[in-house]
């Protein structure tokens, strides 16, 4: 898979991420010159939109920041999760196509773990289709 990724700073836990992304075998992509928490998230939600990565993930010190960013990219459905289950639930019952994660409140390995999950092929739940295509006919409203 081709991983969009960018992150406002760099520790273990980004560290960890990036390593467990490239171990994996995905194409992992740096959509971003900047390291502006807004331009980051904004450039790998524009990478997932345009389909140049099948998924991004995004790490800022909450993680909140960088998912607004990308959830301001039509298209986009990011989610901030903090564990392995809510990111199950966010491809699920949300269809989410980047992860957010906070660089300074997790650890590198739960990390690596809420992220392999996210992109372990959990697939949307047919009963979450309506919901998730209103989702959809919301980017009209940032138009």
């Amino acid at each position: 898979m081709r991983i969009a990724f960018a992150a406002d700073d760099r520790n273990a836990t980004t560290d960890a991420v990036q390593a467990y992304l490239a171990e994996a075998g995905h194409e992992v992509l740096r959509p971003a010159a900047s390291d502006v928490w807004p331009e980051l998230g904004a450039a790998v939600g524009r990478a997932v939109a345009d389909g140049e990565a099948d998924f991004g993930v995004v790490m800022c010190w909450t993680g909140t920041g960088t998912a607004i960013a990308a959830n301001k990219v039509p298209g986009v459905r990011a989610a901030l999760a903090w564990d392995t289950w809510i990111a199950a639930g966010a491809r699920k019952w949300n269809d989410a196509n980047v992860l957010a994660l906070s660089l300074k409140r997790l650890a590198p390995d739960v990390a690596v773990e809420i992220t392999d999950v996210f992109l372990s092929g959990v697939l949307p739940d047919p009963d979450e289709s309506a919901n998730i295509a209103r989702l959809g006919e919301m980017d009209e409203f940032r138009r």
